[in-house]
Formats: C-alpha cells, structure tokens, sequence
C-alpha cells in the first residue's frame, strides 16, 4: 500500500519554493570571472546575464571551473539586485548566497584570493 499524497507532493515541513537553475561550465577560472561572474565575494557574486531574474528568486546554483582540477561550486543563493538589459550597467543580477557546502566556500576563497 502506498502512503501519502499525489505523486510529487512534498513532505509536511519541506519549503515548496520554487528554484531557478543557474548551471554553467567555465574553461578557467579566468573565464569564469571575465565571462559571467563579474564580482565574487564570500558572500555572493554578480551574475551577468541578458535576462535577470526577479529579486527575490531563490535560485539554485552551479558553476563548474578548471583550476588544477574541474571543480564545481553548488550552494543556493538569492537574487537582491537586478540590472535590466539596455543600461549603462551590464545586465545581470546580484546573489546572495544562502547555501553553500564548505567545499564550495573553500573554493570560492581560492578563486578570491587568486584575483
């Protein structure tokens, strides 16, 4: 016998927000910084896009740069500014990050310090 709701229903207690994929893969991590990611702090980045989305998307996020090795920053973040297209700013949006591993901070400050 099967239990509990419709078929993709959440779980009592589970946040049912919907997140945004942010999901690119970068040669290095020069081009990560020159190409997408304008700004990186610890405590969120830059994103440049043509299509911001809205302030207040949580968004989940995944970013793939070689370094030594190909390594991935997961967490989730979310958007707290956004640059419309057609400005005298590059478009894009501003993340806060919410959530993230201590792998994917540790590499955040490897990219930081790297600048």
């Amino acid at each position: 016998m099967s239990q509990g709701g419709p078929a993709g229903a959440r779980p009592p207690g589970r946040r049912s927000e919907a997140r945004q994929q942010v999901n690119r893969e970068f040669a290095s991590v020069d081009e990560f910084l020159a190409e997408y990611v304008a700004n990186i702090s610890r405590s969120g980045a830059f994103i440049r896009t043509e299509d911001p989305l809205p302030v207040g998307t949580r968004v989940a996020l995944k970013f793939t740069v070689i370094m030594n090795e190909l390594e991935t920053i997961e967490g989730v973040g979310m958007v707290v500014r956004r640059v419309p297209p057609g400005g005298s700013e590059p478009a894009g949006m501003g993340v806060v990050f919410t959530e993230l591993t201590g792998y994917s901070r540790a590499l955040i400050e490897k990219i930081i310090t790297r600048r």
